[in-house]
Parts: structure tokens; sequence; C-alpha cells
């Protein structure tokens, strides 16, 4: 069936045509819900005073309605209380706000109301209510072109006073740490009532690893209380990372492997705790044990802990210890600031010093540190959408006989751009600079692998300051599969050797993620900037992140 819509004259009718409203319809019900439809739209465009005069059947398919749209009304003059609203709040839904009045387009009468409607629920007033009273016709006599305009009172009804949260109860997780609630969260008994800030703030819920909402909030309103209930469930947040490595050695053309293991236990006795364990053996004979303590909001404090102790051992030339303190600050879900103390203690093990980079120092640093983490809870394979940690610090290193003063400063972020559901970029930036009058081999940074530039030995580079940065094109095969390139690039120096020198990456690789986690295979080729590429330098990749 066909519907044509009507005004009273030609301008009427070019009015009703720019609604651009269905023509097409099943039956008559649709069509009169349609014309419905039309009529309230051109009240909220100022046509209140519209009329329908009928709908006749033309012909056995074809229906014709008649709209009279009559005077259009332009502008509101809407009278307000000044003790009840205040003028900043008015300045954001009008230009013109005088001392007992302001106005408002007529078209933008309902959304106005309900802005201003949810300012004051914000304010603890959940069951305020807007309305307009004392509606009238304004300057009768205006002939303009426009027509005339109207007056009207704001009323505001509200049957209760300010409501305060007086009570949080957790359902489905009770030993979730209440800390979280009003540091992470900042949601607290005795807080103004806004169930819609409340909405958004549990929404971060889903950010944290070891706990998510299953069910928006609720909230039971009685004489004298508010009580807010909470639905959460605890989450697997425990992970075992590991990979397998595996290449050519240039000198033997042997095959050599390497690896480590990475074990990240969280909330297990749901503080909200994190404990990592790494152990990593390289292909040079290199191997380091790290530990890593955190424990947020000590004592129900906004202030937590970070405790690290890493132990390097480079074959029979040297090992470093190092031992960390940091205070942190959660500001809101996103971001956290770090201030502590970094000791590092390194020792000479080679009998006969052959080696004059080589020696014993301490060091004693200052330590600042920002993060910013962006997550996107929402897809399991890239659960983090973007994520910057930067770390600065200064002190002095002592040897034997000297006293040197010295900085070091770190980044590590990166961004994923989704193009679209299926196709996205991922870019990371990663570097370091240690900034010393001298240098010894055994404090050099040591980078290079599958954490690092592909297509290189686990830590085998070592530099005075180094930056890298890897990109890689990703395809979605499905919501567990997904196919990527590799292209990486490097710029480092060794102030030890005198050494600056470009490096790149090449490869593919894939992501499975199964029942046991997410299983990754790389494959990438590394040169530098002066060689050929050569297929035996290429490195084989193997990882497995497992949840439990």
């Amino acid at each position: 069936m066909h519907l044509k819509i009507n005004g009273g004259n030609e301008n009427q009718t070019n009015i009703i045509d720019s609604l651009n409203y269905l023509k097409t319809h099943k039956d008559y019900a649709s069509i009169k819900h349609e014309v419905d439809t039309i009529q309230k739209r051109l009240f909220k465009m100022g046509f209140i005073e519209s009329e329908l005069k009928k709908i006749i059947k033309t012909n056995d398919s074809s229906f014709k309605a008649l709209i009279h749209l009559k005077k259009k009304y332009h502008t509101i003059y809407i009278y307000y209380d000044k003790t009840e609203i205040k003028r900043s709040l008015l300045e954001t839904i009008s230009k013109n706000i005088f001392d007992d009045y302001f106005e408002l387009e007529f078209s933008k009468i309902e959304y106005a109301l309900s802005f201003i409607n949810s300012k004051i629920s914000e304010e603890g007033l959940p069951f305020s209510k807007l309305r307009l009273s004392n509606i009238k016709i304004k300057d009768v006599t205006q002939s303009t072109v426009d027509g005339p305009n109207l007056s009207a009172n704001l009323v505001i009804e509200s049957q209760s006073g300010k409501r305060n949260i007086s009570n949080i109860i957790i359902k489905g997780y009770e030993k979730f740490p209440r800390a979280y609630l009003k540091h992470y969260l900042k949601i607290t008994p005795s807080q103004v009532f806004d169930l819609n800030r409340i909405k958004n703030k549990t929404n971060q819920l889903n950010h944290l690893k070891f706990a998510n909402e299953t069910k928006p909030p609720e909230v039971l309103f009685s004489k004298d209380s508010t009580t807010l209930y909470l639905y959460l469930e605890k989450s697997k947040s425990n992970s075992f990372d590991g990979f397998l490595g595996f290449g050519t050695n240039e000198e033997t053309n042997r095959l050599e492997f390497d690896g480590y293991l990475n074990l990240n236990l969280t909330n297990n006795l749901n503080f909200g705790e994190s404990f990592k364990l790494l152990y990593k053996s390289d292909e040079n004979d290199q191997k380091t044990f790290q530990a890593d303590l955190t424990g947020p909001y000590l004592f129900k404090s906004p202030i937590g802990v970070d405790l690290r102790l890493r132990i390097f051992k480079k074959d029979s030339s040297f090992t470093t210890v190092d031992q960390a303190l940091k205070l942190h600050y959660q500001i809101n879900s996103k971001h956290k600031i770090y201030a502590g103390l970094l000791s590092t203690e390194s020792n000479n093990l080679l009998t006969e010093n052959t080696s004059l980079t080589i020696s014993d120092y301490k060091t004693q640093y200052y330590t600042l540190a920002y993060e910013f983490i962006k997550p996107q809870s929402y897809h399991l394979l890239f659960p983090t959408n973007s994520k910057l940690y930067l770390e600065t610090n200064f002190g002095e290193r002592k040897t034997s006989s000297t006293k040197e003063k010295q900085s070091h400063v770190s980044v590590d972020a990166f961004k994923i751009l989704n193009l679209n559901r299926k196709n996205s970029i991922f870019l990371r930036l990663n570097g370091a600079s240690l900034n010393s009058n001298t240098y010894l081999e055994n404090e050099l940074l040591r980078f290079g692998g599958i954490n690092s530039i592909r297509g290189f030995e686990e830590n085998s580079l070592l530099s005075s300051l180094f930056g890298l940065i890897n990109t890689e094109y990703r395809y979605q095969l499905n919501n567990a599969i997904y196919i990527h390139s590799i292209i990486d690039a490097a710029y480092f120096e060794n102030k030890v050797l005198n050494v600056k020198e470009k490096l790149f990456g090449y490869g593919f690789g894939f992501g499975i993620l199964t029942q046991a986690g997410l299983f990754r295979f790389n494959y990438a080729n590394g040169k530098s900037e002066n060689q050929k590429f050569k297929l035996s330098n290429s490195k084989i990749h193997l990882s497995l992140v497992a949840n439990f």
C-alpha cells in the first residue's frame, strides 16, 4: 500500500516531504502509525496546532492524508526559580538567559528538559520530575514571518529529599577487595546517589583481571536508606607464559634453543595482589631470575607498593642483582604514578680480569614513573588497546675508585588501531637510554628477541641507548585465530665499543586462542643495515600464555 501526505498548501507539503516519511506499507495499521509518527515530529518542530484532517483511500492500494500545519512556534520563554536551578546549568542549553527566564528553540525543548532532569538526578534526586505549566502564547500581536512565541513556567517536582548511598552489598564475589570500591571505582557509602555515574564506574570492573560484572547494579530504595547492589564474579587471573625459540649458530652451524617461563599469580588472597616469577635462559649462556610483588591499597589507603628482585648472570663473566622498591598511586582506572628507589650491585666473576670494561659497581637510583592503560575487554585476543609506561631514574654509580652521576630513562608504549572488525594495525615503541660519562659492559642495556626486535637472539644486543619500533598488520580469521606480518626496526648505540647501528626484522606469525591459552608462532629474519639477507639468520619463536 502507498501513502501520500499533503499539507494545507504547497509550502506545507514541502515541509512534510522533507521528513522523508515511509511511503510503502503492508497494511492500513502501518499507514495510520506512520501518519501519527509524522504528526508527533511536526509537534516537536513547533507546529503544535497542526491538525490531521482526514485519511482517505484513493484506490485499492493508495491512501492520502491531509495535515494542516497552521502556525509554527519558534521560541519559548521558560520562567524558572533561580534558587532551584543554577545559571551555569542553563548556559549549556541556552544562549539567552535572564534573571527569571531563558529562551529555547522550540525543537530543543524535549532535549533541554531531559538534560536538566538528568543533572538534577545526579545531585541525589533520582525521582525528580520536570514539566512546563501555564503555557501561553506570547507576542500575540507579533506579525513576523516566524509567527508568535510561547511562554511557560518550569516546575520541578521531587517526591523525597536528596539521596545518599547508605550501604553497598556485593553479590556473587563477596570477598571482592573493598579497597577497590573506594580508590579504584571511587564509590563509597554516604556518596550522593547518581545511578548513571555508578553504572559508568562499575563498567570499569571489567577492566580488572580478577573480577568482572555479571549484570548492571541495582538499587533498593527505602524510606530512609539507599542500598546499592553490585553483581560480580571472580575471574581466572593467573597466567603462565612461556616460549621456545631455536635457530642456527653461525659459528658452529648447530641448532640452539632458548626460552623462558613466566608465572603470574593475581588476587589469590583476595587483596588484588600480584606476584610474578620469571626465569629465562638465553642462547648466549645468559640466565635471568626475576620476582615482582605488587600490593595495592595498603591498609585501605590509596597507596600501593611494588617490590622487585632481579638476578642476571652472564656465563662466567659477571652477575648483576637489582632490588627495587616503588610506591604507586592509582589516579583512576587508567592512570597510575610511581616513586621509589632502585639499587643495583654487579660483581666481576672473572678470575683473571682480561676485560677492562667489566668491573664491580653499585648504583643507587631514585625512580619516578607513569603508566597509562586503555583496555578493550570485549576483545578476547587483544584485551588491551593501548599502553604507555614511562620511567626515569637518576642517581650515582660507585666503583672501587670512582663515583659518577648517572640517569636512566625508558619508555614502552603500544597502540592497536582497529580498522574494522577483522583488520587492525599494532604499533609499539620501546626504548631506553643510559646517560653517563663512562660505561661498563656489565651495566649496558640488553634487548632483542620475541618481546623486542624479532629475528635476533634473546638479549643478545648490548647498548647504552636503543630505540625500536614493532609493527604488525593483523587479520582475524575468526574470534580465536589471527595472522599477522612482522616489520621491526631498531637503532642502538654502544659507547663501550663505539658502535652505532640500525637493525631490521621481517617475518610473519599467527596466534590461536585455545582452551589452554593463547598460542603464538613467529617466524622472523633479522639483519643489520649493511648486512645481506641470509636465511640462516631466521628465528622461530613459539609461546603459550595460559590462564588458570
